[in-house]
């Protein structure tokens, strides 16, 4: 049967999600620092090997084997450093930071050993060698070396469990998931996703959406990072990846390759165009998104709170794809300056205002969906409007495009 203390790091590993190993070597380092509060010196590099059956443990100063070095001429330079420091801080200058190889290459006594002092410990030592020297362990620990212990094995499990959640999450950079709305915290609104609780930032947020305490929604993972206060899952509503995932989770042959999202232009609250294309021209892609009787666009249209979208059949000619990105207007004529990527489309009297679109929302989606500058004018006429000219309405969110293939599409704990 396992020993008390086994049967406890077990109980820790399970109930934080944590490896053995993990557990482990918290306690290891939780020791060492209660060595080190008791018996030790700032100039030992102390690791603790520790028997969980039985309880015994072993201290040792561990040191790299270094050439020798004038500790007097070291003191000297590092003292004309510190005075250059301090002076180039006087004059309001911001002294240089040594670099990570000037630093490895400096004399550390907590965890070098010049080779002289080695080779009295180990005749045959050699440069780049490791040394462990074994340490006594005069006594038991002390009640504040004990406390030390104890505050280190818990930093060193939440560390750990942080890291952990971390690299759980960036694995799943770009997936959807269904979360729940927790509170409010100024502009930004936490969303319980599991284990954590995501961060929805303003800009990821859809203007014509209110999120509710309670609330059940779909989310992007947008980014994870980790923060000096634990991971950072940062969400999205109005990215228009979730608008291509979702498309892909209701729609079948979006699912299983035979239709794929080309592009999607996005007005995050308003209006969506999506690209779709069928390699083989066997499935109309158009009909499968739409579904019979628009039941499966309209799954979409609620799942994104009312949100207009238009299913549009991308084409790799140029002068079509913009024909089609203006629907539902019909275009009579397009003409395009290839040299500085500009169309102009050319509209019957009674399709001038669809195709342009309420505030020049249809042609300014379209634009970002061909990447072409288009400019609408009416047959016969002399009114032109262009696409670069009708900004955003205020309070909605940017328009992004996001370049086929979909499969590039891909906190804080509770």
């Amino acid at each position: 049967m396992s020993s008390p203390i086994v049967q406890a790091i077990k109980q820790i590993s399970e109930e934080k999600n944590l490896s053995y190993e993990t557990v482990m070597n918290a306690i290891q380092t939780a020791l060492a620092a209660a060595y080190r509060k008791d018996f030790g010196n700032k100039n030992q590099n102390i690791e603790i090997e520790f028997d969980p059956e039985t309880g015994a443990m072993k201290a040792t100063d561990v040191k790299v084997v270094v050439e020798d070095v004038d500790l007097e001429a070291l003191a000297l330079e590092e003292e004309a450093e510190k005075k250059a420091r301090e002076e180039m801080i006087a004059r309001g200058e911001t002294p240089p930071m040594p670099s990570e190889d000037e630093l490895k290459e400096r004399f550390n006594p907590k965890t070098d050993m010049m080779i002289t002092e080695a080779r009295t410990h180990k005749a045959d030592a050699e440069l780049g060698e490791v040394l462990r020297l074994s340490l006594e362990i005069p006594a038991e620990f002390g009640r504040m070396a004990a406390q030390t212990a104890k505050q280190v094995v818990t930093q060193k499990l939440r560390e750990a469990e942080r890291q952990m959640i971390h690299d759980e999450f960036k694995k799943r950079e770009g997936e959807i998931m269904i979360g729940t709305v927790q509170r409010r915290e100024g502009r930004v609104v936490l969303v319980d996703i599991g284990r954590v609780a995501g961060i929805m930032l303003p800009e990821d947020q859809v203007p014509t959406e209110n999120y509710r305490s309670g609330g059940r929604l779909k989310v992007l993972i947008r980014a994870v990072q980790l923060g000096s206060k634990g991971p950072e899952i940062l969400l999205s509503r109005s990215a228009p990846e979730i608008v291509a995932k979702i498309f892909t989770q209701e729609i079948p042959e979006i699912g299983n390759g035979v239709v794929e999202v080309k592009r999607v232009a996005r007005e995050a609250g308003a209006r969506t165009k999506i690209a779709v294309w069928c390699p083989d021209g066997s499935v109309d892609p158009i009909g499968s998104c739409i579904g019979q009787r628009g039941t499966r666009i309209q799954t979409i249209i609620a799942e994104l709170g009312g949100e207009k979208i238009d299913v549009i059949e991308w084409a790799e000619d140029d002068m079509q794809f913009i024909k089609n990105a203006l629907s539902p207007a019909k275009v009579a004529r397009v003409e395009l300056n290839v040299e500085i990527k500009t169309a102009t489309v050319f509209v019957v009297a009674d399709q001038f205002s669809l195709a342009i679109g309420k505030g020049g929302q249809n042609v300014r989606l379209a634009a970002k969906l061909t990447g072409w500058v288009i400019n609408v004018q009416q047959e016969g006429g002399t009114e032109v409007v262009s696409s670069a000219e009708t900004p955003v309405e205020e309070g909605a969110a940017p328009v992004v495009v996001e370049e086929a293939p979909v499969e590039k599409i891909e906190t804080q704990i509770v």
